[in-house]
């Protein structure tokens, strides 16, 4: 019997919709729900499919936000008023324990520094012994943009000792409506010197390592491997999927998030416990999906979700909570609707399977079918 469920449509594919996010079908499976939707809106068909028919490798589907992978695939049966989401990936924007700072030494509170972080030390859960733990600790952020300028501000706010900045990028006026870190002032500077400058203004307890270059596969491996966690703000496919491999590498946790005009996908990758060539084995053919240049990005979106990496980030430092780890936290600020949905490891992953085949840095430009980035 056909159920009517809701099917939740992830913003670059609203384009097909006559932009709605949520289309009610009727259906007894998850692909008559797609099948059925592909009618409507012929454009869909082609996003959603191969040639083959299969469901393509960038578009993960939900129902109830259980993967359809961890039910019974295409066929999992749907029921009055369950909602299926179908969301494509977004280019823009140890043992599965949490990270625990490499570098162990002591670090003794000045009384300013007792002053300065007293809002953290009084709340038990941090605490003195917290403090130091976030002083001794190091993060690598990748891009000083929209998701890395509030990151940065707020790690460099919290007191985390050293933070390491890649971005080979100058400081433009247009970046000035969401890259809170830069200033008129800087237009025209790297922004990494733009962003060293700005954390000593607001902490010179932390030291901010500039890396004014392109993160590439040649260089990564050495960046990366001094630092205890990796905050990924990077706006293209080719060095998400370098970054998310570094990290597999070196077994660093990598806390990952993109963006697309209103919305976002936030989550947290533990060595052991998933990749994201998991959640997105191939990057959609170039162009699929427009980058914040093309498509726009609306502003205080990267300023909330850098802030969700930054939490995200001291979490782990602090071994606090429950991260993102093994969930996606999909944000559509249009509606203020905030869902996880469970991730999966792959134990077929190329890269973090029990048999990879992927064992050293790869061509990334090609694997993604875009040109090489610019050096300037």
């Amino acid at each position: 019997m056909k159920m009517p469920v809701r099917v939740y449509i992830g913003t670059p594919l609203r384009r097909f919709t006559g932009n709605l996010a949520r289309v009610e079908v009727e259906a007894r499976d998850v692909a008559e729900a797609l099948d059925r939707l592909s009618a409507r809106f012929p454009g869909l068909r082609a996003e959603l499919f191969d040639e083959a028919g299969q469901l393509r490798r960038y578009v993960n589907v939900y129902v109830n936000n259980q993967e359809i992978e961890d039910l019974a695939g295409p066929n999992t049966q749907v029921r009055d008023g369950d909602e299926i989401a179908v969301v494509p990936a977004l280019a823009g924007g140890a043992d599965g324990a949490p990270a625990a700072p490499a570098r162990e030494k002591l670090v003794r509170l000045t009384p300013e520094q007792v002053i300065r972080y007293s809002r953290h030390m009084i709340m038990p859960e941090i605490g003195g012994t917290g403090q130091r733990k976030l002083l001794s600790s190091s993060v690598l952020v990748i891009g000083a943009g929209g998701l890395g300028a509030p990151a940065i501000l707020y790690l460099a706010a919290a007191g985390v000792g050293r933070i390491g900045v890649v971005d080979f990028d100058v400081v433009d006026l247009s970046n000035l409506q969401r890259q809170v870190i830069h200033t008129t002032d800087a237009i025209g500077r790297p922004k990494v010197e733009s962003a060293r400058d700005t954390v000593r203004r607001i902490n010179p307890d932390v030291e901010v390592v500039p890396y004014n270059t392109a993160l590439t596969s040649a260089n990564a491996l050495d960046i990366i491997k001094d630092y205890d966690v990796v905050l990924n703000g990077s706006d293209n496919f080719p060095t998400r999927y370098l970054v998310n491999d570094a990290c597999v590498f070196l077994r660093k946790p990598l806390v990952d998030a993109s963006v697309f005009k209103f919305d976002a996908q936030v989550t947290v990758f533990l060595p052991g416990q998933g990749c994201y060539r998991c959640l997105y084995p191939a990057p959609p053919p170039p162009g699929a999906v427009p980058n914040c240049a093309e498509a726009g990005v609306f502003g205080v979106v990267t300023g909330l979700v850098g802030a969700i990496q930054a939490t995200e980030v001291i979490k782990l430092i602090l071994e606090l909570g429950e991260s993102l780890a093994g969930r996606l936290l999909l944000i559509d600020t249009l509606a203020m609707d905030f869902r996880t949905v469970k991730l999966r490891r792959n134990p077929n992953c190329p890269v973090c399977g029990d048999n990879p085949t992927i064992t050293q840095l790869i061509d990334y430009e090609a694997f993604c079918g875009v040109p090489v980035l610019a050096q300037s």
